[in-house]
């Protein structure tokens, strides 16, 4: 159920990427030769973004899995699920707050100095790695679904939140790489604006979900409790 919520997670992501990593989109070399050679580069660019988030995934699964066994998951979840209904009630901007971090600042720099580079190229064999270096972009959304991870509880669970999170994201950006001069801007702005909507019920679901972790746990505490001897 958390690694479905994930794909939803990319494709409701998706109408936000649109105006974020759009402009990188529509700068690549994708229309040299035929429509299907166009494709085969969509999707060597989208790999290399399922790639960096499946190797953020697996990192922060494992901070998970240390969460998982010190027993403090469910509080983990619950917390998130607050966060999001902050951000979308608030309609707070991360982006904006994330760049202001020294850390992230740096790499945005490093990132961007890169992409530069390999932007230049112009080849199908750089696509992959402009894809890669594109999750590395701060987007608050992919640091949402990053903290989303967490709950996974396992190295392997991390990483495949996170790659389904990435696939969830392609659709519409395969649609925009393909025909994004068909898809006006003001249009791709309406449809970001449904984005705290569907933050909003994924907090519910994240709350939902940390509120049910403890439930088993308690149910045996009293089971255990009803089979105590008692002295009379």
């Amino acid at each position: 159920m958390v690694l479905w919520t994930a794909f939803g997670m990319g494709i409701v992501g998706s109408l936000h990427c649109v105006g974020m990593c759009g402009p990188i989109a529509l700068a690549l070399p994708y229309q040299r030769g035929s429509r299907l050679h166009a494709l085969g580069n969509v999707m060597l660019y989208n790999a290399g973004r399922i790639f960096t988030y499946a190797l953020l995934g697996a990192v922060i699964g494992l901070v998970g899995r240390g969460l998982f066994l010190a027993g403090i998951q469910s509080w983990m979840s619950i917390a998130l699920g607050v966060l999001f209904l902050i951000i979308a009630l608030f309609s707070i901007n991360l982006e904006s707050r994330l760049v202001r971090l020294p850390a992230i600042r740096q790499l945005n720099a490093w990132v961007q100095c890169t992409l530069g580079k390999l932007l230049r190229r112009q080849d199908s064999a750089s696509l992959f790695g402009i894809g890669a270096l594109n999750g590395l972009l701060p987007c608050g959304l992919v640091y949402m679904a990053v903290a989303g991870a967490v709950t996974a509880g396992s190295t392997a669970g991390g990483a495949a939140f996170m790659a389904l999170f990435g696939l969830g994201t392609v659709p519409m950006m395969a649609a925009v790489a393909m025909a994004g001069q068909f898809i006006s801007l003001r249009w791709r702005n309406r449809v970001r604006k449904l984005l705290p909507v569907f933050l909003v019920t994924f907090a519910l679901f994240f709350i939902a979900r940390g509120l049910n972790f403890t439930a088993p746990a308690d149910i045996r505490f009293w089971e255990t409790m009803q089979d105590t001897p008692m002295c009379h």
